[in-house]
């Protein structure tokens, strides 16, 4: 019954890396760059959702009406005056990676530089949805099952949306060959703007919802995107449902090998877990051989 108990914490777990990397994904695999300030709006997320219940004592879902519209301009602008300009002067998708790199990690700074001004590096938190649920006599949390609950309705959508509408089809050309869905009539850069903003709102979306139940700070912006990124490389770019899968995979083996092995290794396991899956699957979990 523990070891079943561990299990379950573990795909809660994983439910949260999946739905912290769901917008990275979008950004890198549609988007085609690799935003190192990402978690920088996770942050900004679960500070409105902290400001939210505890200055103005309201549902800090509520936060999202806030957080989501600002992260989509904030993100949208980013792309169309900083990346923009890097799309057009490199000569292939490597210089491209390069330059986004170095421009998102300069971003990253600045971002996290203004946070740390506004809101300190006090660690915030706060209490909400924390009763117990009971599972087949497993004890979770509610505020971790709503979590996993809106990254599976929320991997679900994008699935729907990229698989079964007119957008999608664009969007999944774009994916394939950003050069080749221009000559047909799609506009690139205007949906590449779009779904990089929506990707950033995404993490905003995240971390409101991962604030419910973890702790964090001003600061805490890199931890996230380095998970985000370590997910998006095991689930493959660009694959929006193997982003969940491979995130429920690392929380899993994360909580059990810590279990089994020792809680301090749960770090070692991630990333030992992580160089196998490059090591044997190089392009992803979830791409075509």
């Amino acid at each position: 019954m523990i070891l079943f108990e561990v299990f379950l914490n573990g795909l809660l777990l994983g439910g949260m890396y999946g739905l912290i990397a769901l917008g990275l994904n979008l950004q890198y695999g549609i988007a085609r760059i690799l935003n190192l300030s990402y978690g920088e709006f996770f942050v900004a997320g679960a500070f409105t959702a902290f400001f939210t219940i505890m200055l103005w004592k309201l549902n800090p879902f509520l936060s999202v009406f806030v957080s989501i519209p600002i992260a989509f301009a904030v993100n949208y602008l980013i792309y169309r005056f900083m990346m923009v300009p890097l799309i057009k002067r490199a000569p292939d998708q490597d210089a491209l990676d390069a330059d986004a790199v170095l421009v998102t990690f300069g971003l990253f700074f600045v971002l996290q530089g203004f946070a740390l001004i506004y809101w300190s590096g006090d660690l915030r938190g706060y209490s909400y949805l924390s009763s117990p649920v009971h599972v087949f006599g497993a004890t979770i949390a509610l505020n971790r099952l709503v979590a996993f609950l809106a990254a599976c309705g929320i991997a679900l959508a994008l699935y729907a949306v990229l698989r079964y509408t007119r957008l999608g089809s664009a969007l999944r050309a774009i994916t394939i060959d950003p050069v080749a869905a221009g000559l047909v009539g799609i506009d690139v850069k205007k949906h590449s703007a779009l779904i990089f903003a929506a990707g950033g709102a995404l993490a905003a979306v995240s971390g409101m919802l991962v604030s419910t139940f973890v702790s964090f700070t001003a600061a805490s912006g890199v931890e996230y995107t380095l998970k985000a990124l370590i997910v998006v490389i095991m689930a493959g770019v660009g694959r929006v449902t193997g982003t969940l899968a491979a995130g429920i995979l690392l929380g899993v083996v994360e909580s059990v090998g810590g279990y089994l092995i020792d809680p301090a290794l749960t770090i070692a396991i991630n990333f030992a877990l992580f160089m196998l899956i490059l090591l044997v699957r190089p392009t992803g979990l979830f791409t075509r051989a």
